[in-house]
């Protein structure tokens, strides 16, 4: 872990002075330079010491990089095709357990001739559009505003029924990083 690197980031964005941090904490500021620089580990308690003098939670300190906040800016979004490259698929997050993205449908399009199951669990909400969607022996019609669920290991299919193209938030939580592209 890389939780000196940390704290001196958040330190110095801060505008907080070591000298100042080992105040508060009653550190010395040899240990706190041996803590900003990896060269030693703090215990639980001395982190939380140093969390608080930060005004930062501790949780927060023990984040790994990929843990924290991701930003994916509009004109940075990965952009791929799904359902024989009819879909149009933004891909608006890249965490490890989340994919959320933005599906186009255009008229008459769907995510494929027949339906199809992964591993998650999907959330959908029509932003735009009717769709038919359909899982195992349920089957429905949405427009704008409407959401739905399901567990995605049951076959399922969502088709564009209306005369414009749909747009379609779609989240999906997957237990494990095997989940990043389906749709």
């Amino acid at each position: 872990m890389d939780i000196g690197s940390t704290i001196r980031a958040i330190r110095k964005r801060k505008n907080i002075t070591i000298a100042q941090i080992c105040e508060e904490t009653g550190l010395s500021q040899g240990f706190m330079s041996q803590v900003e620089t990896n060269k030693t580990s703090p215990s639980i308690s001395t982190l939380e010491s140093i969390a608080k003098a930060l005004k930062v939670p501790l949780a927060y300190l023990l984040l790994k990089k990929e843990e924290r906040m991701n930003i994916v800016r509009k004109d940075e979004r990965r952009i791929t095709t799904s359902g024989a490259g009819n879909l149009k698929v933004e891909h608006l997050s890249n965490t490890k357990n989340v994919r959320m993205m933005l599906v186009e449908f255009p008229p008459g399009a769907s995510t494929g001739d027949v339906p199809h199951a992964h591993e998650g669990e999907e959330v959908h909400v029509v932003l735009k559009g009717r769709i038919y969607a359909k899982q195992g022996e349920d089957a429905a019609e949405f427009g704008e505003g409407d959401s739905f669920s399901w567990n995605a290991c049951t076959p399922h299919l969502v088709r564009n029924i209306g005369e414009e193209t749909a747009i379609v938030l779609i989240s999906i939580y997957t237990e494990t990083d095997s989940g990043r592209d389906l749709l």
